[in-house]
């Protein structure tokens, strides 16, 4: 791993090379793409929550001049049960049947059938011809409710995965994930001070910018060609041709620059209906979501019920902890239950815990990652519980945390040992910075809370090709979302050991670059930069060989230096440097063009930990909560680009200051969404936030050459416990449940006098 001291480009701020694209406007998004004879698609949406389709008949839309085509789920084929892999994968038969509604309709918004028009309003006149008729079911809503033995069951297929005997009976829990250490019942006794307490936590959404949008086009030979705003066009090529019954060698996808995602964009909706109206219809077709449908039919993160207990002695040490939550999957399973259990207890070392966690079906929409999945919600509820046990003790938070805090060689709960983490570095960070040495403000609330999250590494693939002027061109698969391109160029002029404004990022199409995994799981900069950096050694090894060629001696007599090839000392002094360039330019008489290529399946990603601190004031006449400052410390590894890294920790925290004081999905007992729009689902703006003070910790990851740890995930995971905290302190009870929104909190004071 290199050293700090030896970097000139890892560490900088260059400018992103997307950014005037985007600011100009002629960055291309997913609505964005028009072809010749292009036509648009509109999805019919499910009325009601949970229903029997008994017939939909489409053929009073298809008399519509202007109609080209129309799909129901009898237009698909059948999907077979068997796992989709990667982020938003799942069960095949699930995920088609969330694209498509086959028998039944498990939720309000549930895709029915879909329509090919000459124009938009062609098609939304085709939706209104189309009739369904339906046969209500009972339905689900509640997480407790749906675990009842007797409740309204979703899918009659669903077997409880995860427990010791096979079931024989359906049931609304799709799976349960147990980990246990030690023993309980011996570690709570043996503590001086218990802690309990529940909480529950609503679906969120990751409430990106750009709604979903895709645009296809299919050839007389069957290819189909498809545009769309993803985090991970292979593997949404890898889904669609899963749910289409297909060959991914005839799809071919092309991401488009993306306005957001969070992990929301890593689920197929439209693009296996946009190719077979393009199909049917001959023509392209464009689809672009609403954000009403957003809201009601893409996956919103699992709302929980976490139910805690942790035993303390009198010096802070953890004797024990337990925690049982249930997590809404939505209609189909997929809750992010496994990295919630795995997640809660990994910054501490705990003799004693068990904890388990369920993945239940309600009539809901289907859930999606968002940002660090289950780890905000069920690290809430153990943060908020050691800040209950700081205040029975009169110790100070950092400090209680700083006694049980885990470190290199701690086995983490989920089984490994931890490698180098910057956990206690981020805690010392955290009790010396002036916003938590500085004193309260007059009627506010200082609360602390600590994040996790794993990262992880998986597939990539990257080449890097030199022109004949020695400029660079690296091609990755990763769609850019939070500045790669400007990573992989840095790291990419830091290995070769030219100018950064030397180097150009492409992000490939499925058919012009290798393999690449989804960007999610804060996976992008560690595993394609890796690949971008082997890339680039298989380059440096090339120019060695040519330039060792030129002069007549052998490869292991030269070197590369500053971007140069050198002879090593003791070789002919004669022999003059050859940079990059040179050899560039003389590439065609010294065996051709210059490529290195690397594939990988990166391994040892490293954990990242963060410190929040956060500063409340609340109107006790009203209950509005205005967030007077926030703090966000967290280890990057390395930073390779320290704006970006610096941003990812304050897009994190605005998205968790949100969840935690106003945003969530608000059903009526028909299970209808209320509020499905930016005006009533209450995102924060500039104007609710302050600027959030980011701090970033380099506790290097040896896995990676430059250390790097993944940054995008971990920032979400604290705010919620540290607001929920900075409440207690602020009004000097604690309000368990979130969001911290106005009528709760006002609700509490007048409840609590």
């Amino acid at each position: 791993m290199a050293e700090a001291v030896d970097l000139k480009v890892v560490g900088s701020r260059p400018v992103r090379p997307d950014g005037a694209d985007k600011v100009t406007g002629r960055a291309q998004y997913g609505a964005d793409i028009n072809l010749p004879n292009m036509i648009y698609g509109r999805v019919l949406r499910s009325t009601v929550a949970h229903a029997r389709i008994k017939s939909i008949d489409t053929s009073a839309a298809l008399k519509i001049p202007g109609v080209l085509a129309v799909v129901t789920g009898a237009d698909f084929p059948q999907a077979e049960s068997g796992e989709i892999g990667g982020e938003g994968g799942g069960d095949v038969a699930d995920v088609a049947q969330n694209v498509m509604a086959r028998n039944k309709v498990l939720y309000h918004g549930h895709a029915v059938a879909a329509v090919a028009a000459k124009s938009q309003s062609i098609a939304e006149a085709a939706l209104a011809a189309i009739k369904v008729e339906y046969e209500k079911l009972p339905l689900v809503l509640d997480i407790l409710e749906a675990m009842k033995p007797d409740a309204p069951l979703l899918n009659p297929n669903c077997f409880t995965k995860g427990l010791s005997e096979k079931q024989t009976k359906p049931s609304n829990i799709a799976s349960v994930m147990t980990l246990a250490r030690g023993n309980l019942d011996e570690g709570f006794a043996a503590a001086d001070i218990i802690h309990e307490s529940e909480h529950v936590i609503p679906m969120a959404h990751q409430g990106y910018i750009e709604p979903h949008a895709c645009t296809a086009t299919i050839n007389e030979a069957g290819q189909a060609t498809v545009w769309l705003c993803t985090q991970g066009h292979f593997d949404t090529r890898a889904q669609t041709a899963k749910i289409l019954g297909c060959s991914v060698a005839d799809l071919r996808f092309i991401a488009t620059e993306i306005g957001g995602g969070f992990g929301g964009k890593t689920v197929v909706y439209l693009e296996p209906v946009a190719i077979l109206l393009a199909r049917k219809s001959g023509r392209p077709v464009k689809m672009i979501m609403t954000r009403e449908e957003v809201f009601r039919a893409t996956g919103p993160t699992s709302g929980s019920i976490a139910r805690i207990k942790v035993g303390v002695k009198k010096d802070g040490k953890i004797t024990a902890a337990k925690c049982w939550i249930a997590m809404e999957a939505g209609a189909f399973a997929g809750a992010p239950c496994g990295p919630a259990a795995m997640a809660i207890f990994a910054p501490y070392t705990i003799e004693n815990f068990k904890v388990e966690a369920f993945d239940v079906l309600n009539n809901k929409p289907k859930v999606a990652a968002y940002r660090a999945p289950g780890a905000p919600q069920s690290m809430h509820c153990m943060e908020v519980a050691l800040n209950e046990v700081a205040h029975k003790l009169g110790m100070d938070p950092i400090d209680l945390r700083m006694v049980n805090a885990a470190s290199e060689g701690t086995q983490a709960p989920y089984g490994p040992k931890f490698p180098v983490i910057g956990f206690k570095e981020c805690l010392e960070a955290a009790k010396k910075h002036p916003n938590w040495t500085k004193p309260v403000p007059a009627g506010a609330g200082r609360g602390f809370a600590v994040g996790f999250w794993f990262n992880v590494g998986m597939q990539s693939s990257a080449e890097v090709h030199i022109n004949d002027d020695g400029t660079v061109r690296v091609v990755e698969g990763s769609p850019d979302i939070g500045g790669s391109r400007a990573s992989m160029c840095i790291m990419a002029a830091e290995t070769l050991g030219v100018p950064y404004e030397r180097v150009r990022a492409l992000v490939g199409d499925t058919e012009s670059t290798g393999f690449c995994n989804v960007t999610g799981g804060s996976r992008t900069t560690f595993a394609t930069g890796m690949a971008v950096v082997r890339a680039c050694e298989d380059v440096i090894a090339q120019c060695k060989n040519r330039a060792a060629s030129t002069w007549g001696v052998d490869a292991d007599q030269v070197e590369w230096k500053d971007g140069k090839v050198v002879p090593k000392p003791g070789v002919n002094a004669d022999l003059k440097p050859l940079s990059l360039a040179e050899i560039a330019a003389k590439s065609a008489r010294t065996g051709g063009p210059i490529s290195g290529r690397a594939s990988l399946n990166a391994q040892g990603a490293g954990a990242s930990f963060a410190c929040n601190i956060v500063d409340l004031a609340v109107d006790k006449e009203t209950g509005k909560v205005d967030v007077l400052s926030f703090t966000a410390i967290q280890d990057a590894g390395r930073a390779i680009h320290p704006a970006y890294v610096e941003g990812q920790y304050q897009g994190g925290a605005a998205q968790g200051i949100g969840w935690a004081l106003n945003e969530e999905y608000i059903f009526n007992k028909d299970g209808v969404m209320e509020n499905a729009g930016f005006l009533d689902y209450r995102m924060p703006v500039a104007s609710d936030l302050p600027m959030i003070d980011t701090q970033i910790i380099e506790v290097p990851n040896p896995s990676h050459p430059y250390g790097v740890r993944g940054v995008g995930e971990t920032g979400i995971v604290a705010p919620l416990a540290a607001c929920s905290n900075a409440m207690r302190n602020a009004v000097g009870f604690l309000i368990p449940d979130l969001p911290l929104s106005p009528p709760r909190v006002l609700a509490a004071i007048e409840a609590n006098g």
